[in-house]
């Protein structure tokens, strides 16, 4: 197998409270939070897993949360610059960290750029005080704009806004207006996405009224139509970017990329070409119990076994909307395409994907019933 590029993964997992709809791995702050004993952690954590590295350098890292700007720009500038002497950067590192705008205090941006980082997504989810009050967020309708000054004034590579739709009770003109006023605000990158109510979490016990399936599709088909006027190309299920502005750690993920995953919860895919290997990695999920010396940083981890990889690789770069190179699937899964023949022609015939010579297409249909194509690959 080839060695494809290798990113890193940070997990923060503190944020100030957790969200009703929320089942990421944060925790509510109690107290101060131990930035330094935590980031002490972080980097024997990192240690512990640099015999996976096998000479490669950080083709991105993303710090993910919780909410990561919790911690200090001096957090991050002792973090980053030992990491880079640990692994090494390549010249056109992309470093995002994640933002909560209830989090971002006056010139904040600033000090995380002069630690290195250069990239932020920003969780605003909606710019409706009510729908935000709904959500559980912290922050309000000012906040996240000025959250965007503060990113365009920060001198950022690029930055992303998150959005939500097809949140409780939202009409296709609350989506529409949130949609263009976060449009408006001029980020070079979009997360756009729909609210989804995940098992065990506060909106799973107590669900909301979330709009009916016409109106989540006219939200979807008409917030399309106004992101590619003003410029924003879909390149995945939800990421819109400005040419040039992909999130390149997200691409990695979806090409089926190798990362290191360290924090609480984190997780991590390393190829080990020497024995044709694909080693996934979970590390311990509480905070208590991460930080605990007398336990391993690691959870759990496993080899993905070569009847798993079709699906595994499918299942992210036919999230993509550009063509999935077959030269990558032999590349990244130690696998001949004769191995997934059969899927690929039933893929065909059901109008779910193209062949285009060296690369496959998801067809707009396939893109619909995505779950039903990923399942030709089980």
């Amino acid at each position: 197998m080839k060695l494809p590029p290798l990113s890193l993964y940070i997990h923060v997992p503190w944020c100030v409270q957790k969200c009703p709809y929320c089942d990421f791995n944060s925790h509510g702050q109690k107290g101060e939070i131990p930035e330094q004993e935590y980031i002490q952690h972080l980097l024997a954590d990192l240690r512990a897993d640099l015999h996976l590295v096998q000479g490669r350098k950080l083709h991105s890292i993303f710090i993910g949360g919780g909410t990561p700007s919790l911690l200090s720009g001096a957090a991050y500038t002792q973090l980053l610059g030992e990491i880079e002497a640990l692994i090494g950067f390549a010249d056109d590192i992309e470093i995002t960290l994640e933002a909560n705008p209830g989090t971002v205090e006056t010139d904040r941006f600033k000090h995380y750029v002069a630690a290195g980082i250069n990239r932020i997504s920003i969780g605003v989810q909606s710019l409706q005080a009510d729908k935000l009050k709904a959500l559980g967020r912290i922050h309000g309708e000012q906040e996240a704009r000025h959250a965007a000054q503060e990113a365009h004034d920060a001198g950022l590579n690029s930055f992303n806004m998150d959005l939500m739709h097809g949140l409780p009770d939202q009409s296709v003109a609350d989506a529409l207006s949130d949609l263009q006023q976060v449009i408006d605000l001029n980020p070079p990158h979009l997360s756009w996405y729909q609210l989804t109510i995940e098992p065990n979490t506060q909106f799973a016990s107590k669900p909301p009224t979330l709009p009916q399936d016409e109106i989540l599709w006219d939200i979807q088909e008409q917030g399309q139509a106004l992101l590619a006027k003003h410029g924003y190309q879909q390149y995945e299920i939800s990421g819109y970017a400005k040419a040039g502005y992909q999130c390149r750690h997200n691409l990695n993920y979806w090409q089926f990329g190798d990362y290191l995953g360290i924090g609480c919860g984190a997780h991590g895919k390393i190829t080990q070409p020497d024995s044709n290997q694909i080693l996934r990695t979970v590390k311990v999920k509480h905070p208590r119990g991460y930080m605990d010396l007398t336990k391993s940083y690691l959870y759990e981890s496993w080899q993905v076994a070569p009847s798993d990889r079709p699906f595994e690789f499918f299942m992210n770069c036919f999230r993509l909307h550009t063509p999935c190179k077959k030269q990558d699937f032999c590349d990244y899964t130690g696998l001949s395409l004769s191995d997934i023949t059969p899927a690929i022609n039933q893929a065909i015939d059901k109008k779910l994907l193209e062949d285009q010579g060296d690369s496959w297409l998801v067809t707009i249909k396939g893109h619909r019933y995505l779950n039903d194509l990923l399942e030709l690959f089980v």
